[in-house]
């Protein structure tokens, strides 16, 4: 990261550093014990008239300086904390005419402050701290941006998370309620018996999905591993050895293309539910969807999008048939009849630039892309997808070619994914081997784990399993338009 430009405003704000280092003043000292928050004051002023300065109860805040106007004898600090503002006022005849006067020399916005003071009620009927004494806690070479109005500039919003933080508000609630509400799912999978494990980053096979890995190297093994794509196969190991409902939340890595719905890096959350079907998941998987947008719209109702999510987000949702809806929606009949090279035409006339090789599954996935995920701008449950499309997933036990698996939408967007397990390990090998031959070298493939069909002949229990991208449901909950709205430090290009 370059040096920030060496500006007048910043050749000012070293030049202060040195007189009060030359004054002994330290500008960065080690703590700030006693803090309260800035809440705490704004509280304890609730009822009181416009004007009461009387039996002021003593506090000590701290945080970020946005603004100071002086006015004679009396100046008026706008500070804040992750709690709210809260305004700072100074006297002179309280400080100390040398102590007031240095204070308006040397504080500049952006700074962080400690304060100690009564709580008191301005005469303008503003909670307010009467300081009787001021820290600086941290001064700030760099000016704030733009006044703390909010950054125009993407590329310096993505790069600098912590400015764009700073600036804008939205951001800050945003990765607040991003946490809180991740936070509520492991709460809602804990209160339904799940249990939360951890399983390995570093893997010798990156398998459960159809996506490319990246690659490192382990100097101590001499090995080449993978970064997993998925959480999928070690969590299934974990029924197969009796723990019977388990989810992780975790980073996976597909060496995939960056969009506003996709991200080479990303959080996933998987479970996996032991002598349950895809039926029972998808009753779950209702209950958390509505739950989370219904808490969401309770702690940030006026964060954009959040009302609109809370109002749609009420079940029962809708239910669609993947083959059915896909058929009408296109106009294309039989398509479960036709062969890889029918469904690849089918999909280059739809827009879809897959390879030849890459199989029927992908095909028939690119074509409900095209024509149908636009149309789901409800929260949708689509059902019973073509086995092609899904090595890992139960055939279905009443519908002829389909797997016992749904996937949810909202907007368009996909939202989560689920099946009813394939759990027989004869069965799981003739997909894994069908599923390379038909793909070949293509990228659009499931990557053959040995010691995963090795597990399952140990045997696994019936189970159903339900996985989503945090980051994607957070856009759609939080009203963010793009992944790398939702992501704190997102992958982007390097700067030429």
């Amino acid at each position: 990261m370059p040096e920030v430009e060496e500006s007048h405003l910043i050749r000012e704000r070293r030049a202060k550093v040195e007189r009060l280092r030359s004054a002994g003043v330290e500008p960065y000292p080690w703590s700030f014990p006693g803090r309260a928050a800035t809440s705490e004051v704004v509280a304890a002023c609730a009822g009181r008239a416009a004007g009461d300065e009387s039996s002021p109860k003593e506090f000590r805040v701290a945080g970020r300086l946005r603004a100071l106007r002086s006015h004679g004898g009396t100046a008026f600090l706008d500070l804040d904390d992750r709690s709210g503002p809260l305004q700072l006022i100074l006297r002179k005849n309280d400080l100390g005419e040398a102590d007031y006067d240095r204070w308006l020399t040397v504080l500049d916005p952006g700074d962080l402050v400690g304060a100690r003071g009564g709580a008191i009620v301005s005469r303008r009927g503003e909670p307010s701290l009467l300081a009787k004494e001021l820290t600086l806690l941290a001064k700030a070479i760099a000016p704030p941006p733009e006044k703390f109005h909010g950054l125009k500039d993407t590329e310096t919003r993505l790069r600098q998370r912590y400015i764009d933080l700073l600036a804008s508000e939205t951001t800050r609630q945003r990765f607040v309620a991003r946490s809180l509400l991740t936070r509520e799912v492991r709460q809602f999978l804990d209160g339904h018996g799940f249990l939360e494990v951890e399983t390995a980053t570093l893997v010798p096979v990156a398998s459960g999905a159809a996506a490319q890995p990246f690659v490192v190297h382990s100097n101590y093994l001499d090995a080449e591993l993978q970064l997993r794509i998925a959480l999928e196969l070690p969590l299934k190991r974990l029924l197969v050895g009796g723990l019977e409902r388990v989810y992780e939340i975790g980073r996976c890595f597909r060496n995939e293309d960056l969009d506003v719905t996709h991200s080479p890096e990303f959080t996933m959350l998987e479970l996996y539910w032991a002598y349950a079907d895809y039926s029972d998941m998808r009753g779950l998987a209702e209950q958390l969807y509505a739950h989370l947008a219904q808490r969401a719209y309770v702690l940030w109702p006026g964060l954009p999008g959040v009302k609109a999510a809370a109002e749609a987000f009420r079940p029962p949702f809708p239910v669609v048939d993947f083959v059915s809806e896909l058929e009408k929606r296109s106009g294309i009949s039989g398509l479960l009849e036709k062969d890889s090279e029918a469904l690849a035409k089918l999909a280059r006339e739809a827009g879809g630039t897959l390879p030849p090789t890459a199989g029927a599954g992908r095909f028939l996935d690119k074509l409900f892309e095209h024509y149908v995920e636009p149309t789901l701008a409800r929260p949708t449950f689509v059902v019973d997808y073509p086995a092609v499309t899904t090595p890992l997933a139960k055939r279905h036990r009443s519908l002829p070619g389909r797997v016992e698996r749904f996937e949810f939408f909202y907007r368009g967007l996909e939202l989560g994914n689920a099946y009813s397990e394939l759990n027989d390990p004869v069965e799981q090998e003739a997909r894994f081997v069908e599923q390379a031959r038909d793909a070949g070298a293509s990228e659009d493939r499931y990557a053959y784990d040995a010691d995963f069909v090795e597990a399952l002949k140990y045997g696994m229990p019936p189970a159903a399993g339900f996985g989503f991208g945090i980051d994607r449901l957070m856009m759609a909950l939080l009203g963010a338009e793009s992944i790398k709205d939702v992501i704190l430090f997102p992958q982007v290009r390097e700067r030429a």
